[in-house]
């Protein structure tokens, strides 16, 4: 994989965002004899656009959802509707490898997940869906390296935290023009606020959602922004949530405000809001929902060159602790204890150069109080202290760990230390925080700084911090990983400015990171 776009990739980025609006010139690959046979649809089915994910060598998910009235539930007719779909080596698809008929059911939101096999490694493909006599956008994918392949490189982009409310989508007008092999999504893809005239966008409905119908509706308006449309057109997602995507600070079963929402009813939020996630997501049919569980932890390869493991870091979760001599308690647990060791098996047993962990909160120690003593966020890997440090001591035997979280709404890299209380301690990894999509909206810089960087002494680990919005960019080969923080002006406005704010290096063999 290769992070340059070649002359046909470039031309395919530069109409992507205006082929979301305008697939009807797309040649019709059905004979005219099936296409009589369609059923008629509302106008707009592919509404909601497409997308692709979790790319294998031989495979790649296809998704798409039925929705002509996205914001009211959908609009589709209570039936299932046969979805054609076809894969091709080129952009106007002419060379088509592989092509089928999904079923787009109505008890899953008219959503299509197509597992496509058979592809070849380290490949851009091109696909499109057809319903009703309607075509969808074409979009572009591509599937993981051969499992041997050991040289090239691989184009990685890390997002998280995209409030409609806060802000438009516009860090990923940027990403399309960097041109990822990869997006990595690691959580806060909704928020499930209540509507406010306070930012520019506001939330549809009237109040936060609860059921099927009303997550729905709120994963439609996000889809609906242009620039996460056009990035999801134009490359394959891994994804995996937090906690807005149901209930602020959630752990296990257990709600933010256990006592405005009951058990039984928390368990029927946590079932629509995952049905909904599933629906909206390109991921496979291992992650369907059985009621208010979700099988969301899982590995990707790509070729030797990289491992990447997916937590989930809410579902297997004690509840959070709101001090410090609790959050020392040895029976927390943030992985619960299956995950935890199929990430300890995965992390020793890798045959990659780079072993990635993809953890939706801040792995490295944040101490905000000021001098003496230490003071922590409970809700991140501080609050769950004896975990984090034997996951920690564990990374001294693994080659090259390398954590990608999200969460926090600021960019913080740092080193992963062996011991936070020691600052001598030995360094074994390295942590990128990325910054959020628009949470928090166009924040105070002068602000941010007279209240963070009198804590830098308190954090000698941290490498970098700023508060702008934005993603990371990761261009990953043997030798190293180079790393920038992409940032962006504005997301208060639809069109904005972009720009390098800080370069980073890991190198191979050398726990850490620095700033280039």
């Amino acid at each position: 994989m290769t992070g340059v776009p070649s002359p046909d990739r470039r031309r395919f980025l530069t109409a992507g965002a205006a082929v979301l609006g305008a697939a009807a010139s797309a040649q019709l690959w059905l004979p005219a004899t099936a296409r009589a046979a369609e059923t008629p649809l509302p106008d707009s089915v592919f509404s909601l656009g497409i997308a692709s994910g979790d790319p294998l060598p031989d495979g790649i998910v296809l998704w798409t959802r039925l929705a002509p009235d996205p914001l009211n539930g959908g609009g589709m007719p209570d039936q299932v509707v046969p979805v054609h779909w076809e894969i091709a080596e080129d952009e106007r698809l002419g060379k088509v490898v592989r092509r089928g008929t999904a079923h787009a059911r109505p008890e899953y939101g008219h959503s299509v997940h197509v597992d496509v096999r058979g592809l070849r490694p380290g490949r851009s493909y091109w696909y499109r869906f057809r319903a009703g006599g309607q075509l969808s956008p074409t979009g572009r994918t591509r599937t993981a390296p051969h499992p041997h392949s050991r040289n090239g490189s691989l184009r990685v982009t890390l997002a998280s935290c995209q409030n409609w409310q806060h802000g438009y989508f516009t860090p990923y007008a940027d990403m399309l023009a960097q041109d990822p092999d990869v997006v990595l999504f690691v959580g806060d893809y909704i928020y499930e606020s209540t509507p406010s005239s306070a930012g520019p966008r506001r939330h549809e409905g009237a109040g936060e959602p609860y059921t099927l119908v009303q997550y729905r509706n709120r994963y439609a308006q996000y889809r609906s922004d242009p620039d996460l449309a056009a990035m999801h057109a134009n490359a394959p997602w891994v994804v995996t949530f937090d906690d807005h995507e149901v209930d602020n600070d959630w752990a296990g079963e257990i709600p933010q405000d256990p006592d405005k929402q009951s058990h039984d009813a928390f368990v029927a939020r946590l079932t629509a809001a995952f049905q909904a996630y599933y629906e909206h997501m390109p991921v496979r049919a291992t992650a369907i929902p059985d009621g208010p569980h979700i099988q969301m932890y899982r590995r990707l390869e790509f070729g030797r060159l990289v491992r990447l493991n997916v937590l989930d870091t809410r579902q297997f979760r004690s509840d959070q602790v709101t001090g410090q001599a609790a959050a020392e308690n040895p029976a927390l647990t943030m992985l619960g204890a299956g995950q935890k060791q199929w990430l300890l098996d995965g992390l020793h047993d890798s045959p990659a150069r780079w072993n990635l962990i993809a953890s939706q909160i801040m792995m490295a120690e944040t101490d905000i109080l000021p001098g003496a003593g230490k003071l922590w966020y409970y809700d991140a890997w501080d609050g769950y202290q004896v975990e984090r440090n034997a996951l920690l001591d564990e990374f001294a035997s693994v080659r090259n760990p390398v954590v990608l979280s999200g969460d926090r709404h600021l960019t913080m890299i740092s080193d992963l230390k062996k011991d936070f209380a020691d600052p001598a301690s030995d360094v074994v990894g390295a942590e990128f925080v990325g910054t959020s999509v628009s949470s928090n909206g166009d924040q105070d810089q002068a602000a941010f700084h007279a209240q963070w960087d009198p804590l830098k002494a308190d954090n000698p680990h941290w490498k970098v911090i700023d508060a702008h919005r934005g993603y990371h960019l990761f261009d990953i080969r043997r030798d190293g990983i180079d790393a920038q923080v992409r940032v962006v002006d504005t997301v208060v406005r639809p069109q904005a400015a972009a720009s390098t704010l800080a370069a980073l290096r890991v190198e191979a063999g050398e726990p850490g990171v620095q700033v280039v």
